[in-house]
């Protein structure tokens, strides 16, 4: 990214005051702001966070299904396959498990019994 461009994307979030002095050596904003940051997302579109979460869970049952048990190594990578994706996708499995277990306090009942059916359950 050239820097007038970088410029031009902090001018939105800068003070009045700093878009004034920007402004005085004519850097201009190339966008608004947007106020709500999936504005680009449409409704029905699963987030990211939904999408990693998934990809998490198919390579876990794929893993489970192969090795009959879920004590994943901490550095163990799964390649997976999506559907709708072309190419096969690497899910770092033992890294997005810990993750998961951190986090498991803001996990939908949804995807707690999805792990839980997995062998999963860290009550």
């Amino acid at each position: 990214m050239a820097p007038a461009a970088k410029t031009a994307e902090h001018l939105v979030a800068a003070l009045p005051e700093q878009q004034d002095r920007l402004s005085t050596l004519g850097v201009q904003p190339t966008e608004a702001a947007s106020s709500a940051p999936t504005a680009n997302r449409t409704a029905n579109s699963p987030s990211k966070r939904h999408q990693a979460f998934q990809r998490g869970l198919v390579a876990l049952a794929q893993y489970v299904a192969r090795e009959g048990h879920h004590r994943i190594p901490k550095g163990h990578s799964e390649e997976i396959t999506m559907a709708g994706e072309a190419a096969p996708v690497i899910v770092k499995l033992g890294v997005w498990i810990t993750n998961t277990k951190t986090r498991r306090d803001k996990l939908t009942e949804e995807q707690l019994d999805a792990l839980r059916k997995l062998g999963i359950d860290w009550t």
